[in-house]
């Protein structure tokens, strides 16, 4: 099946209101045309999953500096000022997360798994509103899975199935988002005709992916 279609035909998919997951470390494979589209097209009230909020000038920093943003749902904001301008204006519902729990609980709506249980948080603002679980005499925070409507992702090379291959740190949160959201789509580096890639080098296999847009088309 070919899951090669333009950005617009793709990008119709996030709507105002939308809850997205964005891959990207300090904006280091993120999907910078898919990003840019949503700049340009205005949409806002989003909700965003994310590692961080990129830079003013880069990834979904851009997004930021639009506002079109009412809630982020993110492990660190430092590297962009204006996400912290809006959270101390309540402009922004801004809530913060421990990278690994983030993590793990996007794999955990990823995989159909109810939950998960962790000591991180416990005694601290984490805590809060979390049912608490204690097993073998120690207690956890019950941390439920993270999903999205859409994902929006990036790929180093990617063929027209939707298996993806990603170059070096470029993997971070792309590869587990993959399977965390209604729909996924991947803007790809580099699109090949199926068959071409090697299966050993598939990081994400195309069953996690519904539609592919050719960064370099854009």
């Amino acid at each position: 099946m070919n899951k090669l279609i333009s950005i617009e035909k793709a990008m119709a998919h996030v709507k105002d209101g939308s809850v997205i997951m964005v891959g990207g470390f300090m904006a280091n494979g993120s999907p910078e045309q898919l990003i840019d589209y949503l700049c340009a097209k205005g949409i806002k009230n989003l909700t965003l999953i994310c590692n961080d909020t990129g830079l003013p000038e880069k990834g979904v920093g851009k997004m930021v500096m639009k506002k079109q943003f009412s809630k982020i749902v993110a492990s660190h904001v430092g590297l962009n000022k204006e996400t912290g301008r809006q959270m101390g204006a309540g402009e922004t519902d801004v809530v913060l997360v421990p990278q690994g729990t983030l993590v793990e609980s996007i794999r955990c709506a990823g995989y159909g798994l109810g939950g998960f249980l962790t000591p991180t948080g416990l005694g601290t603002l984490v805590e809060e509103g979390k049912q608490k679980i204690t097993v073998d005499g120690k207690e956890y925070l019950l941390e439920k899975p993270i999903k999205a409507d859409v994902a929006l992702l990036f790929a180093s090379k990617a063929d027209k199935a939707g298996n993806l291959i990603y170059k070096g740190s470029m993997n971070n949160f792309n590869n587990v988002m993959a399977a965390a959201a209604d729909i996924t789509i991947v803007e790809a580096d580099e699109v090949v005709e199926i068959g071409e890639l090697d299966p050993n080098q598939v990081i994400t296999p195309g069953v996690f992916v519904d539609y592919i847009v050719d960064g370099k088309a854009c």
